[in-house]
């Protein structure tokens, strides 16, 4: 019993990119036939061939990259301070600051994307990777935090303390101890920050209309033209998009599994 549930379960996930794999080389006769076909009877590499060369995808995933990988560093670094000063320094207010940071977590794109719009049309930042980048930031940030702040919380005190009477200030005790000690934690928070960025759809399309400066979502949302409805396009370059996040997380599974269940054992 237990391995059909877990049989079904796997399906139940997997089947939409499956789909999405068997739609990417099915020809156009098999994309609309009725029955539909499940298995192509060969395998169709025009709809690839259309991505790549009919259109500028390499550009959109070269934009995608840019922004997702920006956010993640600058999500990480401005979190990181963030989440030292939370976890290992003394004040009041500690866990209205936290709870804060929850609560700003849970705010839905659609209520924060009007005024980041003025605001990012009046700094003449739309159309911009910055005008993506710091969005990209106030969504990413709160879980950055949360996430590094219990990782900092479980390094023992002692070694801050040794530190401290040898002579080093707050920074060097930060930069040479507490960072490299919570490295798990700070790369699953980086991973996490990477996919979620990457995956970002409403700010992309409404803060970047200009073609060239679309990223992936945005581009294949676009795909549709006004007589046509391109199925094996955009499975194809989904298929493309969702290849490499699935690499880097079974290449990193150890460290992020590793992260994850480290972050909740001790927090």
């Amino acid at each position: 019993m237990f391995y059909i549930m877990v049989i079904t379960v796997m399906v139940l996930i997997l089947f939409p990119f499956i789909w999405q794999i068997l739609t990417s080389i099915k020809s156009e006769s098999e994309l609309w036939s009725i029955p539909p076909v499940w298995i192509p009877k060969k395998i169709n590499l025009d709809h690839y061939y259309s991505v790549f060369i009919k259109r500028p995808f390499l550009t959109y995933i070269k934009n995608s990259f840019i922004v997702a990988l920006s956010t993640t560093v600058f999500s990480v670094f401005v979190a990181s301070f963030a989440a030292y000063a939370l976890a290992r320094l003394r004040f009041k207010g500690k866990n209205i600051i936290l709870s804060l940071v929850l609560a700003v977590s849970m705010f839905p794109g659609i209520a924060i994307v009007s005024p980041l719009y003025i605001f990012m049309m009046n700094i003449h930042l739309l159309n911009t990777y910055i005008g993506l980048i710091i969005p990209y930031t106030t969504f990413t940030l709160p879980l950055a935090i949360w996430n590094l702040t219990t990782f900092f919380k479980e390094i023992p005190f002692e070694l801050e303390e040794s530190a401290r009477v040898d002579g080093a200030t707050y920074m060097q005790t930060f930069i040479r101890i507490i960072f490299p000690l919570a490295a798990p934690g700070v790369f699953t928070t980086a991973i996490l920050s990477f996919i979620s960025a990457w995956n970002e759809f409403l700010f992309a399309l409404v803060f970047n209309t200009k073609d060239a400066m679309r990223t992936v979502p945005v581009a294949i949302a676009m795909f549709p033209g006004e007589h046509e409805l391109p199925w094996g396009d955009m499975a194809a370059a989904s298929v493309v998009v969702t290849i490499p996040l699935i690499i880097m997380v079974l290449i990193f599974q150890r460290r992020i599994i590793s992260g994850l269940t480290a972050g909740a054992i001790k927090g």
